[in-house]
């Protein structure tokens, strides 16, 4: 039988009984005010914040709540299963933790941490390029569990063919490499701080511990550190990669592949021409064009351009369950959330990554149940309206 996340509301009765209460919110917009309020504004501004004005952090939430879920009476939902398959892999639920980055500015637990809770519920963790600790490390504390591998695509391709070689021995099984972040966009709030964790070693890790990184240095990185950070900024993205440079990753990874960033449907048209096996409509979260589209007005296009010939992933935006339900309404097959795990681990470590994947569950099993469905594949655009202005 199909597990019920909506049962995690009975436990929090039940505990209540004893007179426990939950230690954050269940309500999970508010983690990013406690967030603001127990962290320092560097950390905080660095995962909160967006490009520019924030317009288009704005958009993403203004575009998921201007669509309103119809719910339909008298339905059998009293078994629900919310399994899917994702990337030829058996998932519990269509969601997975998206890549954050130099997560020990929120916690000193950092990627373990969220790690190990995305393993303990079940829900695939895409460990960023940018961690501050080493991919083998963070597949060690997950055993078995799924778990896949977010590429910043460097320019020293010995790095990247290294970066691909370690992440398969670790046991990652897909590759989600991330194309609109080829340069860093234009961010005030850690720009009026003057702050980026990178420039201090930390989010580093895989590249400090790469023999292709360190073989590009004049000294071992203990020995000096600066320059193997400079080493790091000068290769760290490339704003020259185009289509046809996806052959040398296809060349150098076997399994699933997906363009995370994708918006227009002419791109998601080219990934599948490319041999690619999914996209992630995103825009970062709004942290790299200001002024983009929103990724949920984005979405519908680029799904009907996918066809069935790709995965079609979402994130940018998910803060509750409901929002979840309007992503595969609109024609996700899964959705990825970040920012509130992210406040989750900075305020109550493994546990408080645990507490929002389970909230974020519960209240989507519920979401599901009251309006009318028993498996997320039964969702689709005629159980949304869209309200106008």
């Amino acid at each position: 039988m199909a597990k019920h996340w909506a049962d995690f509301q009975y436990e929090i009765y039940l505990n209540g009984m004893a007179g426990a209460v939950p230690r954050l919110p269940t309500d999970l917009t508010r983690l990013e005010e406690l967030t603001e309020q127990r962290l320092g504004p560097g950390p905080v501004g660095y995962v909160a914040g967006s490009a520019g004005n924030g317009s288009t952090a704005q958009a993403n939430r203004t575009a998921l709540d201007r669509r309103r879920i119809v719910p339909r009476m008298l339905r059998d939902v009293h078994e629900r299963d919310l399994s899917v398959e994702l990337l030829g892999r058996p998932l519990p639920a269509p969601l997975a933790l998206a890549p954050v980055g130099v997560l020990s500015i929120m916690h000193p637990d950092a990627e373990p941490a969220a790690a190990r809770a995305a393993a303990a519920q079940g829900v695939p963790y895409v460990l960023s390029s940018a961690s501050s600790t080493p991919m083998e490390q963070v597949a060690e504390v997950m055993g078995d569990a799924e778990r896949w591998f977010q590429l910043y695509w460097a320019k020293d391709l010995e790095v990247t063919r290294s970066f691909l070689e370690r992440a398969k021995a670790a046991g990652f099984t897909a590759l989600f490499v991330t194309l609109d972040t080829p340069m860093l966009a234009w961010r005030p709030r850690d720009l009026d701080r003057a702050y980026l964790p990178f420039l201090h070693g930390v989010g580093t890790a895989n590249y400090f511990t790469d023999p292709a990184f360190r073989a590009g240095l004049a000294k071992p990185v203990h020995e000096d550190p600066n320059a193997a950070v400079m080493h790091f900024v000068g290769m760290f993205a490339d704003p020259g990669k185009t289509w046809p440079d996806l052959a040398f990753l296809r060349e150098n990874w076997d399994g699933p592949i997906v363009l995370k960033g994708v918006l227009h449907p002419d791109d998601a048209r080219r990934a599948a021409s490319a041999g690619m096996d999914g996209v992630v409509v995103s825009n970062h979260g709004g942290r790299q064009v200001a002024g983009a589209v929103a990724a949920a007005d984005a979405l519908p296009r680029v799904v009907e351009a996918a066809g069935d010939r790709l995965t079609v992933l979402f994130d940018s935006g998910i803060r509750t369950g409901d929002d979840i339900f309007k992503a595969l309404a609109l024609g996700a097959q899964g959705v990825l959330v970040g920012r509130p795990y992210a406040y989750g681990l900075g305020l109550d470590g493994q546990a408080g990554v645990e507490h929002v994947i389970r909230c974020l569950l519960a209240e989507f099993d519920l979401t599901l149940a009251l309006s009318g469905h028993a498996r997320p594949t039964d969702i689709g655009p005629d159980d949304l309206i869209e309200e106008t202005a």
